[in-house]
C-alpha cells in the first residue's frame, strides 16, 4: 500500500480543483462534448471502420450522424475478432488496442470484447479522483481512516494474437495506477494489494476480512463494487468467524492461506490480539448479541456509510444489507461499464431509489435513443431520433449511445436512463435498467431468449417420462447467498410414469450449461451464484397466477404469462402451490476464453 507522504499533503486544494472540474466541465457541456468528439474522430481519421463509413477525414458532429451507423456489438464482432486474431492495423482506433475489457453482457453465449487502448487508464483514474471530492461535502473527515473495499481480480486469458482479454476492474487493479497510486489519504485501505490481487478467492476473501478485522477501529467506510459482493463477504465472515478469531488470537495465519506474497502483506499487520479475539468471538459467535443484525456498526464501529451499487438489479439486496449494517446510509458513488466509464453521482448520501448520475462530458461523446415502448426497427430512423447529451428532456428515457476514444462509434451500450434533473448544462440519470435482462444476480444478465431456449433444451430429460412443462416463469431468490434463479415449472405428467428426482437435477444442470458464460463463471468459478432451482407447481397455478395479475389491474385482452416474476403477490400465488424442489447437482462446465479459442490457458 502507498505510504504515508514525507511532505505536506494539500488535501482541501485537491478537492478545490475537483469540484471546481466537475463545474466547468458541467457548465460547458456541449462546447466539451464537441472537442471531444473532434479529438476522437481526428485522431481515428484514417481507421478502417470509418473510412468504411464514408467520414472520409471529416470530424464536424453533422458529417459525423449523417455517415456513422448506430450499432450493436454484432456489427463490430467480425473488426473485433480480427483484432482478437493478431491483427494490427488501425481498424476501429489509430493507437494499438492494448487490451480487451470483457463485459458483463454477452453476444452468442460469450461475453463481448470492448477494446481499449493505454490511455483510457487515465481517464478511469481521473473519474475515480473526483468520487472522494465530491463524498467529502457530504462526510466529512474521511481522510482520517480508511477504508474497508472487498476488490478481487477474476481470470484472465490471452485472445489468440496475443492480447489480453479480462474485466475492466481486473485490468485497473493490476495496472500502475492502482498498484503504486501515490499516496492519497481517500486510497488507504485496510486491504493490502497482495490480498486484493491474490487469484484465489477463497484467499483474497479471507486476508481481506482478517485485515479489515485488525483495523476495525480505524475503518470509516465500507464497500464492495455490487452489493451482492459485500453481501458475500459478511457471509462469508458468518462461515469462518472461528478461523479468523483463530489468527487474531495467536497472531499466525492460517496455513489455507499458501499464497507467499499474500503471507507477507499479513504478517505485517497481522499481531497476537487475544482481546480483538474475544469481542470478534462475542459478536459473531452468538455469546453476546445473538444476531447478525447490525453486524457492520458492531464490529467496525465508526463506519459511516456503505459503498455499493444498489441500482438496477442490485436493488433487491437493499433489506439485506440494511438488516447487516442497521440501516447505515448506502452510497452509490458511480457509473461505468467496460465499454466506457460514464459519471458519478453529485448527491452520494441520497436514498437509493433517487439515485442520479451526471454524466462526466470528458469521458466519451455520448448519445441518446429515446426509448420508444412500440420499438423502432430501422436502423436510418435509429440514426435520425438520437439526441446530444445537451437536448435531453427532464422525466424521458433514453437508451445510452457512446463513442469512445478506443474505437467504439455510435454504440449502442443497452442501459436505458431517465432523466432526473440538471448539474448545470449536463443531465443526470436515475438508471432504469438493462435492455432485454429478466434474471440477474450478481454480474450476470438473462434475457427472456436465452432462458426461453435453456428451457427447451432442458425439458428433453421428462420426455421418458411422458411429461412436458405446460408453462414456466422464474425469478430469483437473494434471500440465500449467493442467491440463485429459480424456475417454476407446471407440467403435464403420465399418470403411471413418474418423473424421478434424478430427472430434474437433470433439467436443471441442462438450463445452466445453456446459460451464457458469465453465468457459468459465477457458478463454477467466481462462486457469485448458487445452484439453480427447478420448482414444480400444482396443474392450474398459472390460470391462479393469470387471475392474480388481472385482479391487480392487468389487462386480461393482453395478458401473456411473465417470463419473470417480481412482483410480491404473484410470487405468493406461485409459492403456495410449489409441490417440490429440485437443484442442480453440480456446476456446469466454464472455462476462461471463448468457446473459439482453443488451448487457452488461465493467466494469473
Amino acid at each position: 500500500m502507498p505510504e504515508a507522504p514525507t511532505t505536506a499533503y494539500d488535501l482541501p486544494e485537491k478537492n478545490r480543483v475537483a469540484l471546481e472540474f466537475i463545474e466547468e466541465v458541467t457548465s460547458n457541456a456541449d462546447k466539451v462534448q464537441g472537442r471531444v468528439l473532434s479529438e476522437i474522430l481526428s485522431r481515428n481519421a484514417h481507421v478502417e471502420y470509418l473510412r468504411r463509413h464514408g467520414l472520409d477525414g471529416r470530424t464536424d458532429r453533422e458529417s459525423f450522424k449523417r455517415h456513422v451507423p448506430v450499432i450493436s456489438y454484432e456489427e463490430i464482432q467480425p473488426d473485433v475478432a480480427r483484432i482478437a486474431d493478431g491483427d494490427r492495423s488501425p481498424i476501429l482506433c489509430s493507437q494499438p488496442i492494448s487490451e480487451f475489457l470483457t463485459s458483463s453482457g454477452t453476444s452468442g453465449g460469450e461475453r463481448k470484447l470492448m477494446p481499449t487502448i493505454e490511455e483510457e487508464l487515465d481517464r478511469r483514474t481521473l473519474l475515480y479522483s473526483l468520487l472522494m471530492p465530491v463524498m467529502s461535502q457530504f462526510v466529512p473527515g474521511l481522510d482520517q481512516g480508511k477504508g474497508m473495499y472487498f476488490l478481487f481480480i477474476k481470470s484472465e486469458v490471452r485472445t489468440p494474437g496475443g492480447l489480453m482479454a479480462r474485466p475492466v476492474l481486473t485490468s485497473y487493479y493490476k495496472s500502475s495506477h492502482f498498484k503504486n497510486r501515490p499516496y492519497d489519504p481517500y486510497t488507504d485501505y485496510t486491504s493490502p494489494n497482495e490480498t486484493i490481487l491474490c487469484p484465489d478467492s477463497y484467499q483474497s476473501m479471507y486476508t481481506q476480512l482478517l485485515c479489515g478485522l485488525c483495523r476495525r477501529t480505524e475503518v470509516l467506510r465500507v464497500g464492495a463494487v455490487f452489493a451482492s459482493g459485500f453481501i458475500r463477504a459478511i457471509r462469508f465472515l458468518e462461515n469462518h468467524w472461528p478461523q479468523l478469531c483463530h489468527d487474531l488470537r495467536s497472531g499466525t495465519l492460517s496455513p489455507d492461506i499458501t499464497d507467499p506474497s499474500v503471507r507477507d502483506a499479513v504478517a505485517r499487520i497481522l499481531r497476537p490480539d487475544p482481546a480483538l479475539a474475544d469481542f470478534v468471538e462475542s459478536q459473531c459467535g452468538g455469546g453476546g448479541q445473538g444476531s447478525w443484525a447490525g453486524i457492520i456498526t458492531r464490529l467496525w464501529p465508526n463506519t459511516k456509510y456503505v459503498d455499493v451499487i444498489v441500482t438496477g438489479t442490485m436493488s433487491q439486496y437493499i433489506p439485506t444489507l440494511d438488516y447487516y449494517s442497521g440501516k447505515l446510509p448506502l452510497v452509490c458513488t458511480m457509473y461505468a461499464s467496460s465499454e466506457c466509464y460514464f459519471g458519478l453521482n453529485l448527491d452520494p448520501m441520497c436514498k437509493p431509489s433517487d439515485v442520479a448520475y451526471t454524466l462526466i462530458p470528458t469521458m466519451a461523446y455520448f448519445e441518446f435513443l429515446p426509448v420508444n415502448r412500440n420499438a423502432i426497427n430501422d436502423k436510418n430512423e435509429q440514426q435520425q431520433q438520437l439526441v446530444d447529451l445537451v437536448d435531453l428532456k427532464l422525466g424521458h428515457e433514453y437508451e445510452l449511445v457512446v463513442t469512445t476514444y478506443a474505437g467504439l462509434y455510435r454504440y449502442r451500450v443497452g442501459d436505458v436512463l431517465r432523466v432526473a434533473g440538471f448539474k448545470n448544462k449536463a443531465p443526470q440519470f436515475n438508471f432504469i435498467c438493462r435492455k432485454n435482462v429478466v434474471l440477474s444476480i450478481d454480474s450476470d444478465k438473462t434475457d427472456e431468449v436465452e432462458l426461453q431456449t435453456a428451457v427447451s433444451r432442458a425439458v428433453g430429460h421428462l420426455a421418458p417420462f411422458g411429461a412436458t412443462v405446460t408453462e414456466y416463469t422464474s425469478t430469483v431468490n437473494t434471500a440465500a447467498i449467493p442467491g440463485h434463479y429459480v424456475l417454476f415449472w407446471e407440467l403435464s405428467a403420465s399418470a403411471t410414469t413418474p418423473v424421478p428426482p434424478s430427472a430434474f437435477e437433470d433439467c436443471c444442470l441442462a438450463v445452466e450449461e445453456s446459460l451464457n458464460s458469465v453465468y457459468r463463471q459465477g457458478r463454477a468459478a467466481d462462486k457469485s451464484i448458487g445452484p439453480l432451482e427447478i420448482r414444480v407447481v400444482e396443474g392450474g397455478t398459472f390460470d391462479k397466477l393469470m387471475d392474480c395479475a388481472i385482479s391487480h389491474g392487468a389487462s386480461i385482452n393482453q395478458y401473456k404469462t411473465p417470463r419473470c416474476v417480481k412482483f410480491r403477490p404473484l410470487l405468493e400465488v406461485l409459492n403456495s402451490r410449489v409441490v417440490a424442489k429440485y437443484f442442480s447437482p453440480k456446476c456446469p462446465k466454464w472455462a476462461p476464453g471463448h468457446k473459439q479459442w482453443c488451448n487457452q490457458e488461465l493467466i494469473n
